[in-house]
Parts: C-alpha cells; structure tokens; sequence
C-alpha cells in the first residue's frame, strides 16, 4: 500500500515537485513501493555539456541522487524526509542531450538508514550506476 505523504500528493499535483525536478527534467514515471521500485525520465538538456559535448557527470550523479531519493521518498510517513548519506557513481559510458531513464530499486529499508541501488539509461544503453545510502529524517 502506498502511504499518503509528501510524494504522493506531489504525484497527484496537490504539492509542487521540487525545483530540482524542473532543472532536470524529471518525472516519475512508475513507482512500486511494495516491490521497491521507481523509474523516471529525465532530459539531458545542452546546457548540462561538458567541453566534448557529452553530458557532464555531476549532472548524470544529479539524476541519480535524484531517483534514489525519490524512491525511498516514496516510502516515508507524513514527517519524515530522507537526505542522502553517500552516493557512488560508476560511469560507463557517456551521455548525449535527449531523453534518459532512471530506475531506482531499494535493498534495504531500515528504520533510520536506507541502502538504494540506481541506474541511468539512453536509447537502451546503461551510462552509469549508483549505490545510495540515504538516512531518514523525523520532523519535529
């Protein structure tokens, strides 16, 4: 079942996405809490080119970070937030301007710390991996 918080209103237009989401071009496109998954789109736009033309790798770690903590957003009770801990990127190959896929899947959903594992996707290729580890935050 999935709960009622932040981002479920924010997929239902009740909140808006953060500005971050905008920057990147970003939109859930599935998400299975149950089964702990969470895919995305995103758009690498020109403005994110490094000098060779290919998508610079902070940008393509931004949508990473990105799906990672959308998905174990996606999990949390009405207070709580989560804030990333560490993120491990692997590149593996580069990224062109256009439409990519992100897909997120949780390892572990421990009461404070959550352990994420993601992947970005062009045109059928896999361009880089993350491991995420992201803690749970309890609002006062």
């Amino acid at each position: 079942m999935t709960p009622d918080n932040y981002f479920t209103r924010m997929r239902r237009g009740e909140v808006p996405p953060p500005a971050i989401c905008g920057l990147l071009g970003g939109e859930v496109r599935t998400v299975d809490t149950e089964a702990g998954t969470l895919e995305a789109a995103y758009v690498a736009k020109d403005t994110f080119l490094n000098p060779a033309g290919q998508v610079q790798g902070g940008m393509l770690g931004a949508m990473l970070d990105d799906v990672t903590a959308m998905l174990v957003t996606s999990t949390l009770a009405n207070g709580e937030a989560c804030s990333t801990l560490n993120l491990n990127l692997s590149f593996l190959r580069p990224g062109r301007p256009g439409p990519l896929q992100g897909r997120a899947r949780l390892e572990r959903r421990g009461r404070n710390v959550c352990n994420v594992v993601g992947q970005l996707w062009q045109d059928g290729q896999l361009l880089a991996t993350a491991t995420a580890t992201c803690m749970v935050v309890r609002r006062a």
